[in-house]
């Protein structure tokens, strides 16, 4: 009775404790090969289980083989990584208990290979990298011809493609960086863990018809009290002659976490546009490239944030962002009353803090994001200030100003190389999508931006983009809500493999938040007014070598109502002309 009884409980103990490491455990092989098939030894592949958190990890043999054996059951992301080819993630994967399971891996090169001599670098699109440091650049050169143009500058660096409010006259042009801006850059990234990397970027713009950096703050200073008639190039934007006026920021990259940066960074409408704009930015034929009231949430000069982190996390086909920028510079001094003078004046501090958040996926040929902006105390540069001989506009001449109240005595600042600048707490919400059918990529977006007089005042001597400071500020400038809608349609055409066909139209549309509403010919259109911008393009791009494409195309653009106004207040002083046509042709060399 009592072997009987033993020898039951036994063979239950037995055959209970075979099948349950059975129940638990999978196995997982498979060869990770690059575009061209070959075996990629000394990857890393990752299998991360869902449903627990944890991750396993195998380095592939000589082979490209790996084996990760005894894998809890479940449902797996399954990854693989190597230096010059990226990360490959595979999603949807489940291991069942007693499984044998075989996955393959092809991966795809993120970057190209470093060059290993002039002729390769000549040839291929290798990369100027060593020791994981990578130098690259553009030059992007053109001629073209403006219906209604103005001289050009050393400072301006945009091109002159999109109706200017004091062109005058048709010219021909040396027309610069128009599908890129040209400029020079410098990105590391060095792994210090598996799965883990310290990156930056230090990238600038330059002026190419005279080695300058991009200013676009100097343009405007340069024609500070000149009669109007006398003006070059004046535009608003980001790059005011930093150093480094695109990005300057570093930080650390996982395989599994995402990447955080901080410094000088573009904001996620910025990287929303080159993503979803037909033209990627180009500015001789993008309105939302040339101008950044799209991807600044509502101003220009926001498309790039100083002082700012930003998170980037990308899991199976979602991705997700979020930015801060934190409050810097100087609020000058503020005071409300319409005789103020330098002794009554209250110092400011300033609160241009800022945050952002980008949802996003893809799926199949289809990507769509969806982006928020906020932005307080955000400045917007419309003109040099008014000479003797320019419209007499008191508050926006060389005296400085707080609401168009001029001070009393003595300047506070001199107004040599200072701005006048509009301040408002803007807000912006994008939704934009791409998707490829056969020959063809199609691009939408649309953005909603609400803009409000500040909560917290700026006053004169705020510090504003490159260093440059306000010598005349408005806080007051908006009657009610402005409202602002751009919206952005395209198509591009690979014709063959070399050679892409690109047509886009832009718009944008003002609301009337002029209090009272007396908007008419009649009455007179002012810059508060209700009105639209639109643009069109249509431009043909030919890829030479790896490195050098040719492009040849035109842009028409034209200004109507309140956004037709040069000079607010008043009855305004409008456009010299509300329409321009832009034929350019022209190279682009990148490395």
């Amino acid at each position: 009775m009592f072997n009987r009884s033993f020898l039951a409980v036994a063979s239950l103990l037995f055959l209970c404790s075979f099948p349950a490491g059975a129940q638990v455990a999978a196995n997982l092989s498979g060869t990770v090969t690059d575009p061209t098939s070959a075996s990629v030894p000394s990857a890393t592949v990752t299998a991360n289980n869902l449903d627990t958190g944890i991750a396993r990890t195998a380095l592939t043999n000589q082979s490209g083989r790996y084996e990760l054996l005894k894998l809890p059951i479940g449902h797996y992301v399954v990854s693989a990584r190597k230096d010059g080819l990226g990360q490959r993630q595979l999603t949807g994967i489940l291991l069942i208990a007693g499984q044998d399971a075989t996955i393959d891996i092809q991966m795809q090169r993120s970057t190209p290979d470093p060059c290993t001599s002039g002729h390769e670098f000549a040839t291929t699109d290798c990369t100027l990298t060593w020791h994981g440091i990578t130098l690259y650049g553009a030059y992007d050169i053109g001629l073209g011809w403006v219906s209604h143009g103005l001289p050009e500058n050393g400072y301006n660096y945009e091109g002159a493609s999109l109706v200017n409010r004091n062109g005058y006259q048709h010219r021909f042009l040396v027309a610069p960086n128009n599908l890129q801006q040209t400029g020079l850059g410098i990105r590391g990234k060095e792994e210090f863990l598996p799965g883990w990397s310290v990156i930056f970027n230090a990238s600038t713009g330059i002026n190419p018809q005279s080695g300058l950096l991009a200013n676009a703050s100097a343009t405007q200073t340069i024609n500070n009290g000149l009669p109007r008639s006398s003006y070059s190039y004046t535009i608003d934007g980001a790059r005011a002659g930093q150093p480094f006026n695109d990005e300057f920021y570093g930080g650390i990259s996982s395989t599994n976490f995402g990447t955080l940066t901080g410094g000088r960074q573009r904001s996620l409408g910025t990287d929303a546009m080159l993503l979803y704009d037909p033209v990627a930015g180009g500015y001789a034929f993008s309105y939302i490239g040339y101008n950044g009231t799209m991807a600044g949430g509502g101003d220009t000069e926001n498309s790039r944030w100083d002082s700012a982190v930003k998170y980037r996390l990308t899991y199976g086909p979602v991705h997700f962002g979020a930015m801060y920028k934190f409050a810097d510079g100087n609020g000058g001094c503020f005071s409300a009353s319409a005789t103020w003078t330098a002794a009554n004046c209250t110092p400011e501090s300033a609160h241009n803090n800022a945050y952002g958040f980008d949802l996003g996926g893809d799926h199949g040929k289809f990507s769509a994001d969806l982006v928020y902006q906020h932005y307080n105390q955000a400045i917007s540069v419309l003109n040099p200030l008014l000479g003797p001989q320019s419209v007499t506009q008191s508050y926006q001449s060389a005296t400085n100003s707080i609401n168009t109240n001029p001070i009393t005595g003595v300047n506070l600042i001199p107004t040599t190389n200072t701005v006048y600048g509009i301040v408002t707490d803007n807000n912006g919400v994008i939704v934009a999508a791409k998707y490829t059918w056969d020959r063809f990529k199609l691009f939408g977006g649309y953005e909603y931006i609400w803009l409000n007089n500040p909560h917290d005042p700026l006053g004169v001597g705020a510090s504003d983009q490159g260093g440059y400071i306000l010598s005349g500020v408005e806080d007051n400038n908006l009657d009610s809500e402005r409202i602002l809608q751009v919206w952005w349609t395209g198509v591009k055409y690979a014709y063959d493999s070399k050679t892409d066909i690109t047509f886009a139209w832009y718009g944008q549309q003002q609301n009337d938040f002029r209090v009272p509403k007396t908007c008419s010919i009649e009455a007179g259109f002012r810059s508060s007014c209700a009105g639209a911008l639109e643009e069109g393009s249509l431009y043909t791009d030919h890829h030479f070598t790896k490195r050098f494409d040719g492009f040849a195309g035109l842009a028409y653009s034209f200004v109507t109502g309140g956004l037709a106004i040069a000079i607010p207040h008043g009855p305004g002083v409008p456009y010299l002309h509300n329409n321009n046509f832009a034929p350019t042709v022209g190279g682009r060399f990148v490395f």
